[in-house]
C-alpha cells in the first residue's frame, strides 16, 4: 500500500503562505468591494420606488418612466468598454473611487429633477457615471485571486447585489416618509441623501483600496509572492490557450452565447427591480415604508438560494447545468407571476428573482474563466455592457405595455420566452466550436489546457 503522504503530499509553506494571503484579501477588501456593489445597486434602481410621485409631481407617466428608467444603460453600454480598459491604465483604487464619486454627484442632482427632458438626461449620465464599476471589481478579483478562490469571492461580491434588494426597499420607504421636510418632497430627500452618502463611501474607499498585490502593506512578503504567483500560474494558463485576434470578440460563439444569456437575465432581474413596487402597491393600503419591506422578500429569498448555491456549485466540475435550471425557475416564475392575485403575484416574482439572481452567481465565474488574461477588461466589459441592454429593453417594455394594455401580463410573457431561450444558450456554450489557428487552416492544438469549467477543448479569446 502507498503511503498517503507520498501519493497527496501535505502543502507546503507557499500553499499556506497563498491561502494566509487570499483569507487576507477577503477579510480586507471584499466587504468595501460589496459595500460599494450595494449602493450601486441601491442607486441606480431606487427610481423604482417613485414612480408615482415623480408623475404627480413632474408629470412623469409610465411609458416615459420606463424610459428613464432603461436610459441609463444606453449609456452603461457605450462607456463600459472604455471605463474598463482606463482601470487597466489608472488601477482598481483611482478608478473604482472615480466611478463611485462621479455617479453619487449624478444622483444628487436627481433631487432637482422637474421635466421629462431632466429626467432623461440624469439616467443616461448615471449609466455613463457607473460604467466599468461592475466588470472592473470583477477584473481586480482575477488580479488578487487564483481561479479556485473565485467562485467563492463571486459569491461573496455578488451578494452585493441581493443585499441591496433587501435593504433598498425599507431604506428608499423610510427616506420617503420625509415628505414635507425642510418642504421638500420625500423622493428629493431620497435622491440627495443617497447620493451623499455614495460620495461619502467612494472618498473612503480611495484610501483603502489596493491596486496590486505587491501594493498589500497588510501582506508579508512570503505571502506577496506566493499570492502573486498563483496567479500569475493562472493566467500563463489562461494565455496558452488558441487565441484569435481581438477584432474578432464580438464574433466568437463562446462571448456570444454568455452575452445572450446574460440579456435575459438582466431583462428579468431589471424588471423585478423597478416594477416590483408598483406591483406591490396594487394590493393596497400599504404605506411606503410597508411596499418597501414586502419588495425586500425576493432578495432575502435570493441571498439565501445564492449562498447555498454557491456552497454546491463551487465543488461541482461544471456549472452549466446548474445555470439551465436556475433560469427554467426564473422562467416559470414569470408565467406564474400573471396568474392569481397580486399575493399569489409576489410569490412568483420572488420564485423569478431567486432564479435570476442564482443563475448570475453561476455565470459570472464561467465568464472570467473563458476570457484570455489579454482581453479580460475589454472582453468582461463587452460582455457585461451587452448584457445590460436588457436593462433598458424591459422596463421601457414595461412601461408601454402598461400604458397601452393596462396590464403588464404582456411583459411576463417575454420574460418567461427570454429565460426559456438562455436555457438554450447554456447547453451550447458547451458545445461551442474550438477557435480556428490564426494562420486559417482550422487546425487546433492539441496541448490545449482544461480550464477551470472542465472542458479540455474549449477556446479563450485573445
Amino acid at each position: 500500500m502507498s503511503d498517503p503522504s507520498t501519493t497527496h503530499p501535505a502543502p507546503g509553506p507557499e500553499h499556506a503562505a497563498q491561502r494566509r494571503a487570499v483569507s487576507k484579501f477577503l477579510r480586507r477588501m471584499m466587504p468595501l468591494l460589496v459595500l460599494m456593489l450595494l449602493i450601486n445597486n441601491l442607486d441606480r434602481t431606487n427610481v423604482g420606488f417613485v414612480q408615482d410621485e415623480l408623475q404627480a409631481d413632474v408629470g412623469i407617466g409610465a411609458t416615459a418612466y420606463g424610459l428613464g428608467a432603461g436610459l441609463f444603460f444606453i449609456g452603461y453600454a457605450l462607456f463600459e468598454v472604455p471605463s474598463n480598459m482606463l482601470l487597466e491604465r489608472f488601477g482598481a483604487r483611482v478608478w473604482l473611487t472615480r466611478i463611485m464619486i462621479t455617479w453619487g454627484v449624478v444622483i444628487i442632482a436627481m433631487c432637482f429633477i422637474h421635466n421629462v427632458t431632466m429626467f432623461y438626461s440624469l439616467r443616461f449620465l448615471l449609466g455613463v457615471a457607473e460604467a466599468g464599476f461592475f466588470p472592473g471589481a470583477m477584473l481586480y478579483m482575477t488580479q488578487w485571486l487564483p481561479d479556485s478562490d473565485r467562485g467563492r469571492a463571486s459569491a461573496i461580491f455578488l451578494g452585493g447585489s441581493a443585499a441591496a434588494g433587501i435593504i433598498t426597499g425599507p431604506i428608499t420607504g423610510a427616506l420617503l416618509e420625509l415628505h414635507g421636510l425642510g418642504g421638500f418632497a420625500g423622493w428629493r430627500w431620497m435622491f440627495a441623501l443617497e447620493g451623499t452618502f455614495s460620495v461619502l463611501v467612494g472618498i473612503a474607499a480611495g484610501f483603502f483600496l489596493v491596486s496590486r498585490v505587491q501594493d498589500a502593506r497588510w501582506l508579508t512578503p512570503e505571502e506577496k509572492d506566493a499570492l502573486s504567483a498563483a496567479v500569475a500560474r493562472d493566467q500563463e494558463a489562461r494565455s496558452r490557450a488558441p487565441r484569435t485576434a481581438r477584432w474578432r470578440l464580438v464574433l466568437h460563439p463562446q462571448v456570444a452565447l454568455l452575452t445572450g444569456a446574460f440579456f435575459a437575465m438582466t431583462l428579468t432581474g431589471y424588471a423585478i427591480t423597478f416594477w416590483l413596487p408598483s406591483l406591490i402597491e396594487e394590493i393596497g393600503g400599504l404605506s411606503s415604508f410597508q411596499v418597501g419591506l414586502l419588495s425586500a422578500i425576493p432578495a432575502v429569498c435570493s441571498m439565501a438560494a445564492m449562498y447555498s448555491m454557491s456552497r454546491f456549485t463551487d465543488r461541482a466540475p461544471d456549472r452549466r447545468p446548474f445555470l439551465a435550471i436556475t433560469l427554467v425557475l426564473s422562467a416559470v416564475g414569470t408565467y406564474l407571476a400573471t396568474l392569481g392575485s397580486p399575493w399569489f403575484g409576489l410569490a412568483a416574482i420572488t420564485l423569478a428573482g431567486v432564479g435570476s439572481k442564482c443563475a448570475a452567481t453561476l455565470f459570472w465565474p464561467m465568464a472570467q474563466s473563458g476570457l484570455d488574461l489579454r482581453i479580460a477588461a475589454p472582453g468582461l466589459a463587452l460582455i457585461n455592457s451587452i448584457g445590460n441592454l436588457g436593462g433598458f429593453v424591459s422596463p421601457t417594455l414595461f412601461g408601454y405595455l402598461k400604458d397601452t394594455t393596462g396590464s403588464t401580463n404582456g411583459g411576463m410573457y417575454t420574460l418567461t420566452a427570454a429565460s426559456l431561450l438562455a436555457v438554450v444558450a447554456a447547453r451550447y456554450i458547451r458545445a461551442a466550436r474550438p477557435v480556428e489557428a490564426a494562420q486559417g487552416t482550422g487546425a487546433t492544438s492539441p496541448q490545449e489546457h482544461r480550464n477551470p469549467e472542465g472542458d479540455p477543448q474549449r477556446p479563450v479569446v485573445s
